[in-house]
């Protein structure tokens, strides 16, 4: 996820949960949460306790995101937010429990007879190259569940799209070929396919600053023939903070129902 899409994507996940976008402009928004929403975010269990034991008005917050600072007014006070920051990790969280999941269909213009609705499978990855540092790739993975075609930017696909939770009148689903659980398994080998083919030049190097910080601690205590406690645990939390890893991430995603029209191709 690039700068440029944390304030869409911050937006499309508000105004699906009932959120109004109260005021907007190049590189911020303002929104007025829900109830629900506040007591996700905000963290007032106190307020809400004595607002529900006392019958008081609930008066949920407003809350300003800065995602761009260059651009957006000098004098607006928001919170700042880019990928990695606290409040972005929370919202992705949020977003995971309240939406992991969704079957949503086209809605389609009706000519004459029935529209057919092309079953497809769509996740939201993360993938995580991990060390003592860390890097982030989100990933939008569709997959059509009749003949196998994988697209990426699927996401981006969908939201020029009319989709709704119901089928619309004058249309059927066509019956996937491809199992979803099997799709699921399609898109794992794929993505497994991007990171081998991926520059890790960033692990060897994690090797070579762990061999420097060992080569440190080993000169440290070269005068020890037995080594204490606090040197084996030393060594532990080195290979601990350096060795590489890579965490793949299901964010979220879904069935989606789509008509001919968008039977994309690789």
């Amino acid at each position: 996820m690039q700068q440029a899409d944390i304030q869409h994507f911050l937006k499309r996940f508000f105004i699906s949960n009932q959120c109004e976008i109260v005021e907007e402009g190049t590189g911020y928004f303002t929104v007025q949460l829900t109830i629900e929403m506040d007591k996700e975010l905000m963290n007032r269990p106190f307020y809400w306790h004595y607002v529900e034991k006392t019958g008081g008005t609930p008066n949920p917050m407003k809350l300003t995101f800065i995602t761009d600072p260059k651009a957006s007014p000098s004098e607006l006070s928001g919170e700042k937010i880019h990928f990695g920051s606290p409040r972005l990790h929370q919202i992705f969280q949020a977003t995971k429990k309240f939406g992991g999941f969704i079957r949503l269909y086209e809605k389609t213009k009706h000519q004459s007879g029935n529209t057919a609705l092309h079953p497809w499978i769509g996740v939201n990855v993360t993938i995580s190259y991990v060390c003592d540092k860390k890097k982030d790739f989100v990933r939008s993975i569709g997959l059509h569940l009749i003949n196998g075609t994988i697209v990426e930017e699927f996401q981006e696909k969908l939201e020029s799209l009319s989709l709704t939770p119901k089928i619309p009148d004058y249309c059927f689903t066509i019956t996937p070929i491809i199992k979803p659980q099997s799709g699921l398994k399609r898109i794992e080998r794929y993505i497994e396919r991007i990171i081998e083919q991926d520059d890790h030049t960033w692990a060897e190097d994690a090797k070579q600053r762990m061999n420097r910080d060992m080569m440190l601690l080993n000169h440290f205590y070269e005068d020890l023939k037995e080594k204490p406690d606090v040197y084996w645990s030393e060594r532990e939390a080195l290979n601990c903070l350096y060795k590489p890893r890579i965490h793949i991430n299901i964010e979220n995603g879904g069935l989606f129902y789509l008509s001919a029209n968008h039977v994309w191709t690789e």
